[in-house]
């Protein structure tokens, strides 16, 4: 059965932090599991997170919640291997409010690292804002 494949070794990075101020706005928020805290990306074309785990896993399901105008229109979900480079797992359309939304990943091949490209911001300046971000699936066996 899946479960969140995000553990304290998981390292993350982000395109941006809104006015480089980590401390109100940084990645950490997006797993904190508070709903009054989030990770606020600068302005700019084509927004990001990425994520390595410190095991091979399989990705089953993504979960999001954005800011209502300030999500994505389109997203992508990038994998690879240590020392590889990213291909496609799936391409998803998050609809532009506040709920948490889910994206099944279908097949998805064994992955060390993921990126969650933000193609596309509601947001006239490019802006994501990311309440709740998490990954779903197993280990690779």
């Amino acid at each position: 059965m899946a479960s969140s494949l995000l553990c304290s070794e998981t390292q993350s990075r982000v395109s941006s932090v809104l006015n480089r101020d980590v401390k109100q706005y940084g990645k950490k928020y997006m797993f904190d599991c508070n709903e009054e805290t989030c990770w606020n990306s600068d302005q700019g074309e084509c927004q990001w997170v990425s994520l390595e785990f410190p095991d091979s896993v399989r990705v089953s399901e993504l979960k999001v919640q954005f800011q209502g105008g300030f999500s994505a229109k389109t997203c992508r979900l990038e994998g690879c291997l240590k020392d590889k480079d990213f291909t496609v797992l799936s391409h998803f359309y998050p609809e532009d409010n506040n709920s948490l939304q889910s994206f099944p990943i279908q097949e998805a091949p064994v992955v060390d690292k993921v990126k969650i490209m933000f193609e596309n911001s509601a947001d006239f300046f490019g802006r994501i804002i990311v309440y709740s971000l998490d990954i779903l699936g197993e280990k690779a066996s």
